[in-house]
């Protein structure tokens, strides 16, 4: 384990393959005893995912939490949504549906 402070929301988060559990450095492993905070490289070699006990090795990086979604070198592309984080997209995306049935609903208005 590393003694370095190291801000949990700038680490990267691992998916599991077999079971899909997500670590998350800012929350730790309660179930293996890891603190919040550690990093996954920090993890021992023998740690195992808490709800698959699949091995290390099966995780895979998604990330960062809240950082925009896909590859790094397509965020440059598009009208400037890839570049937006997916809480930013859904609210794009259901705001614009909310503003769509809102024009709908004042047609009934027009008699």
């Amino acid at each position: 384990m590393s003694n370095q402070t190291v801000d949990p929301p700038t680490l990267d988060r691992y998916e599991c393959q077999a079971c899909g559990y997500v670590y998350e450095p800012a929350k730790g492993d309660t179930k293996g005893h890891i603190p919040p905070g550690t990093a996954f490289e920090d993890l021992a070699p023998t740690w195992r995912c808490p709800v698959c006990s699949a091995k290390k090795a099966a995780f895979s990086n998604v990330g960062q939490a809240g950082a925009p979604s896909g590859f790094k070198e397509n965020l440059g592309f598009g009208l400037g949504v890839n570049k937006l984080t997916p809480g930013q997209k859904n609210l794009l995306i259901f705001g614009g549906l909310a503003l769509a049935l809102l024009f709908f609903l004042s047609l009934y208005g027009l008699n």
